[in-house]
């Protein structure tokens, strides 16, 4: 058998792999089929068959080694899955083990941020307290050379599978920075690297907490937790989910777990396939509380909107932001052949007061459905499920979860995108650092910006007096955002943004509303306890 062959025939028998997880889950307690329908299913295989054989025969071109497998894994797979939701998925191998190193939190390696720029591949940050960090890398140098190896030529991707290995092995590292006469060599020793979910939590004001939590993975609700603990007694919380795009359920469930009572519902999840689950607050939160204010944009999706929702239904906290992304889709991940998987989604997300958090996806493309998408209906659509919280508030389903109060994301300029798209500020914090220091008290002064001006004039970026004005104060913390970062790593750099976040600011001022909140959620919980005690005519309940 030629390989061209048996990639051929691996290629099939993967794709009627997924055809049977689908199948098999479609047809789950749906009783036994009519022999029609399996005819047609037959008949539909055998045409796919008969479609790949012709082209795999008589193409123009051959079909050979990776395109094979490209046929399958971009086109006949996906293609299948797109017809039924935007969230079912497929995972070649390479996908598959970065969703699994993603859901794990940590890796092997030396620890850091890399990016392909201009065909040359850049530290973005090292992770602190990781190989890389404790050695002096910095952002902005460029790897030159991995082992002695010349890094011309090589892609992002191959340069970070370079940089990882087992632990305690050694790998070196050369560097060209800006201001260096000649590479820089770095012996580094590799380590376990986590790479923790909340990259941001310390307190904001006096007494209030803040979090950022960026993904939903194993380690998350321990993290949270432990930030949550780190602030003693807190007066309030900002939890920040702008741009958390979700992932696991469980953990989602546990950080609820942690800020809700004992005994309350967090979510619940129906499918036609699996019986429906209902996920409630098993140890709760001790009667520790404290006003909590999330924080919410356009991107906040799946897990982070079941935290949310879950807040906001028990008023337990007060959502500000944006209307969420919509993602109420359950899937379940299968591995397949061959280090392969499947995403198929088999339930659907409800909140504790039966909002369904997904959005319409019927009739539009992935592209809008991603992209393009305007979020919720207005919260006065009559087209809108109408749900109510444990304090009788109004909230409403079928699109995400709408804030309790609204807070636009800055808009920004043709200007500040093009110095985003070019990465300027992070170019610039490299060269402004190449032949001086900076301490922790460091302002981005008028000699700084004028020095700012003379970079952009000398890389021929086009700018004006207007322009720079109009932007002066995001110029300045984007300055010292990145010079920071370069010096002393990047929390203190998020640190710097979180400072100015406007969004943020704005959420403080929502903590004594958010206490209202509170208080409401204690006195619906003390009435239901007082309910559970008594009987329908105030007899009170046998044990």
């Amino acid at each position: 058998m030629t390989p061209r062959t048996r990639r051929a025939i691996f290629s099939l028998v993967l794709f009627f792999a997924v055809c049977a997880v689908v199948g098999s889950i479609l047809q789950r307690k749906v009783g036994a089929q009519s022999s029609q329908d399996e005819s047609q299913i037959r008949d539909s295989l055998k045409s796919f068959t008969d479609v790949y054989a012709q082209v795999e025969e008589n193409y123009a071109e051959p079909i050979t080694g990776d395109r094979a497998d490209t046929a399958i894994y971009d086109g006949a797979i996906p293609g299948m899955l797109r017809v039924l939701d935007p969230h079912s998925n497929f995972y070649d191998p390479k996908a598959y083990a970065k969703m699994q190193e993603d859901q794990r939190g940590h890796y092997y390696g030396v620890g850091m941020v890399i990016q392909e720029q201009n065909k040359k591949v850049y530290v973005i940050t090292p992770y602190e307290n990781t190989p890389s960090f404790r050695a002096g890398i910095r952002p902005g140098d460029i790897i030159s050379a991995i082992d002695g190896k010349s890094t011309d030529g090589m892609t992002s991707d191959l340069v970070a599978k370079s940089l990882k290995g087992p632990k305690g092995t050694h790998v070196q590292v050369a560097t060209i920075r800006e201001g260096q006469s000649k590479p820089l060599v770095f012996d580094l020793i590799r380590d376990e690297i986590p790479h923790p979910s909340v990259d941001l939590s310390y307190e904001i004001r006096p007494g209030v907490g803040y979090i950022h939590l960026t993904q939903f993975q194993e380690t998350t609700a321990q993290e949270v937790n432990d930030a949550i603990d780190g602030f003693g007694n807190p007066k309030g919380l900002i939890l920040d989910l702008r741009r958390n795009p979700g992932g696991l359920l469980s953990q989602a469930v546990e950080v609820c777990d942690h800020l809700l009572s004992k005994g309350q519902t967090i979510v619940s999840q129906r499918g036609r396939a699996f019986p429906d689950q209902v996920y409630t607050a098993n140890k709760g939160n001790g009667g520790k509380t404290f006003p909590i204010v999330v924080l919410v944009s356009r991107d906040t999706a799946s897990a982070a909107e079941i935290v949310s929702g879950a807040l906001q239904d028990h008023d337990r906290a007060l959502i500000v932001g944006e209307t969420t992304f919509g993602k109420g889709l359950v899937q379940t991940v299968y591995r397949l052949s061959e280090n392969t998987g499947l995403a198929l989604t088999t339930y659907h997300y409800y909140t504790p007061s039966g909002r369904l958090i997904q959005r319409n996806y019927e009739g539009i493309s992935l592209y809008d459905y991603y992209y393009n998408h305007a979020g919720a209906l207005p919260s006065n659509s009559t087209n809108r499920e109408v749900k109510f919280t444990d304090g009788g508030r109004t909230v409403y389903g079928g699109g995400g979860i709408t804030p309790d109060e609204k807070i636009d994301s800055p808009k920004s300029s043709d200007f500040q995108d093009e110095l985003i798209y070019r990465s300027v500020f992070f170019h610039y914090a490299a060269h402004y650092l190449a032949n001086r220091t900076v301490d922790k008290n460091f302002q981005v002064d008028d000699a700084v910006i004028k020095d700012f001006k003379d970079y952009l004039t000398s890389q021929s970026i086009p700018w004006n007096e207007t322009e720079l004005n109009g932007a002066m104060d995001w110029l300045r913390v984007s300055i010292k955002e990145y010079i920071v970062t370069s010096q002393f790593g990047q929390l203190q750099g998020l640190r710097v943004l979180a400072d100015w976040d406007p969004m943020i600011q704005k959420a403080l001022t929502f903590l004594p509303e958010a206490q209202a909140l509170e208080d409401t959620a204690h006195k619906v919980l003390a009435q239901k306890a007082q309910a559970r005690n008594t009987g329908v005519e105030g007899v009170p309940v046998q044990p």
